[in-house]
């Protein structure tokens, strides 16, 4: 496993909001942060049932493909009321025939909590599992967690995904209504990012 020295750096994703957060996580390092999907990268299958596992498929077949070393992300929103969904299908949820729609896969988070009755506060949390992989096999993970609960109705147009409905702990705002800034230092891709971050000045 080489460690990383500055350089190339590739992220396997083409979701441009995640690009965008890891991209000024990663940019102030002196990284030249490039994606899988400026690459022209196809996105690999997602077969695993846990973030790790769709991790690691995501930044190793981003390495290899590219010849670089590769970091991805896996992330999603497990909800306590519905027995952790929709957790690594979190993208699955928002899948429409023209596209993701987010805003109707909150609603329906929401219908679900609903007709379970489920009681206030409904408590639920981002994960973050983060892979850096080489085009040697190698890789190292991450993780990143945070705690808070779902609001309704939605609030706030900043962020992505399922920001607007999901309040962090020990805060009054969702995502969506945070300046991206202050979450970018709070959230739960923020957390595995410090453990990467510990990690390259250590290594």
């Amino acid at each position: 496993m080489a460690a990383l020295k500055g350089g190339k750096l590739v992220i396997a994703t083409h979701n441009k909001g995640k690009l965008a957060e890891i991209s000024a996580l990663l940019e102030p390092l002196g990284y030249c942060v490039t994606s899988a999907g400026a690459l022209g990268l196809e996105e690999p299958e997602e077969t695993e049932d846990n973030f790790a596992g769709n991790a690691r498929i995501k930044a190793h077949f981003a390495a290899k493909a590219s010849g670089l070393p590769a970091l991805s992300d896996d992330s999603g929103i497990i909800v306590d009321a519905l027995d952790g969904a929709p957790g690594v299908y979190t993208a699955d949820w928002a899948e429409t025939p023209t596209g993701r729609d987010f805003t109707m896969a909150m609603e329906k988070v929401w219908a679900l909590c609903e007709a379970a009755n489920a009681p206030e506060p409904r408590t639920a949390r981002f994960a973050s599992t983060l892979c850096l992989a080489w085009p040697d096999g190698s890789d190292i993970l991450f993780e990143g967690r945070a705690e808070g609960r779902l609001v309704w109705p939605m609030r706030g147009s900043n962020g992505f995904g399922f920001d607007p409905m999901f309040v962090p702990d020990g805060y009054d705002q969702t995502y969506g209504e945070m300046d991206p800034g202050r979450k970018h230092r709070i959230s739960h891709r923020a957390i595995a990012f410090k453990l990467f971050l510990d990690w390259l000045k250590n290594g």
